[in-house]
């Protein structure tokens, strides 16, 4: 896939994520810590959304209860029309199998499994079939073709990051949720991952919402959030790394 352009894609008005009155607390009395306090925040189908702040504003907890993978103290996080509060423990793990991507900053590949038994495990268990030219594209593009039958002990922490990527495209989910994504990768490998990263939101109407702590990152997307203290605090469309860089000092990033 050719990587394109940045553009700001047609808004649909249609929200894949939400949450509503998000708090997450931790702890009790002189120990509690609030985490997120009272978020309200829709992710919009087929657009990419950056979420910074300064460490501990609670960046990674958004990202974790809105894809169910944290519950919230209070409030309420929907995936498409799903309720996730409203869902068992065996449904929810179903939603975010079929419906959710996620690329964590710690990898989390099966060491006993090859580059392409992880990258293709969400579907084998799922036992659906990959689209063919699809995950030859995603692995020519991020640039695993000889890497494939290494397991991850064989692998760059680089390498491995790129096959977590790969994983959370393979299956063309509804939503993806990315953890630092380029976070172990250099300059130009991680600028081929946001390129391609771009390209699925542009060419294909995926979903991305990414947690990130570089603003050329976050100057990819076409909207980026900003979080102070558990709580949204500004937003940013059309933005660029200055601009960013700007509005995270004024915040205390």
């Amino acid at each position: 896939m050719n990587a394109p352009q940045a553009t700001t894609p047609p808004e649909t008005g249609i929200a894949a994520a939400r949450m509503a009155g998000g708090t997450k607390v931790y702890g009790i009395g002189d120990t509690e810590v609030r985490a997120l306090d009272g978020v309200d925040v829709e992710f919009e189908q087929g657009r990419f959304t950056a979420i910074m702040g300064p460490s501990g504003s609670g960046k990674s907890t958004l990202m974790h209860c809105s894809a169910g993978l944290d519950d919230l103290t209070t409030g309420t996080v929907h995936i498409g029309d799903v309720e996730l509060g409203a869902l068992s423990e065996r449904d929810l793990t179903l939603l975010r199998r079929d419906k959710v991507g996620f690329v964590f900053q710690a990898f989390n590949l099966l060491p006993t499994l090859t580059a392409e038994e992880n990258l293709t495990l969400p579907m084998d268990l799922a036992g659906r079939k990959p689209d063919t030219a699809w995950l030859v594209d995603v692995i020519e593009t991020v640039g695993l073709q000889d890497r494939l039958k290494h397991r991850p002990d064989e692998l760059s922490g680089g390498q491995q990051q790129r096959v977590a990527v790969a994983r959370a495209l393979v299956s063309r989910p509804d939503i993806v949720f990315a953890d630092e994504p380029t976070g172990n990768l250099d300059s130009v490998t991680g600028g081929e991952v946001l390129d391609f990263l771009r390209g699925a939101v542009d060419d294909l109407g995926q979903t991305l919402v990414v947690v990130t702590h570089d603003a050329g990152a976050a100057a990819r997307a076409d909207r980026v959030l900003f979080l102070a203290d558990g709580r949204i605090v500004d937003e940013m469309t059309d933005p660029d790394p200055d601009r960013i860089l700007d509005r995270i000092k004024a915040i205390g990033g």
